[in-house]
């Protein structure tokens, strides 16, 4: 079963990516190259055979999925998750490799409804938990994040934050 996607009130449509949909196919790599060319993507483009591969290969790993956001006709938001397991809980959960949101989009609660979205799939899959990285001055994504339920990864007060972030579910 899929997950029917869901409007927001900016007229946002958040959906599972359907990797053999050409225009869903363009609108992952679209924009994956715009988080590349971002200072907190690397600053660089992507490769011509990420470009190439990118959504075929996504397509053949196991447990990986997008989600996208649409304004409109237009994407502006992309969320590229894996599947994993936790041991200690011994659950699946889902790991966020990717969240984009087109600079043309930023402040319009995009991340927000693709993780709210993102946590109901989890749910749906049985998941305990989505974890994520995020870089210590990427001070926009950690606000995002916290806002969204996500809190600093800690086993052991004494031994630090791991800037592995989680959230529960």
């Amino acid at each position: 079963m899929v997950l029917a996607g869901f409007d927001v009130d900016i007229h946002l449509k958040v959906d599972l990516a359907n990797y053999d949909e050409p225009e869903d196919a363009k609108s992952v790599v679209a924009l994956m190259e715009e988080y590349a060319l971002h200072p907190f993507g690397g600053g660089e483009p992507l490769s011509e055979l990420c470009r190439s591969s990118l959504v075929t290969a996504l397509k053949e790993f196991p447990g990986a999925f997008s989600i996208l956001a649409y304004r409109g006709e237009a994407a502006v938001g992309l969320v590229n998750c894996f599947t994993g397991f936790s041991t200690f809980l011994c659950k699946p959960l889902i790991n966020i490799h990717d969240v984009v949101v087109s600079e043309s989009a930023r402040g319009l609660g995009v991340c927000t409804a693709m993780m709210d979205f993102l946590a109901k799939e989890a749910k749906r899959r049985g998941c305990c938990k989505l974890t994520l990285e995020v870089l210590q001055r990427n001070y926009t994504a950690r606000a995002a994040y916290l806002k969204t339920g996500f809190k600093p990864y800690t086993l052991d007060e004494e031994m630090g934050q791991a800037e592995f972030w989680q959230r529960y579910l």
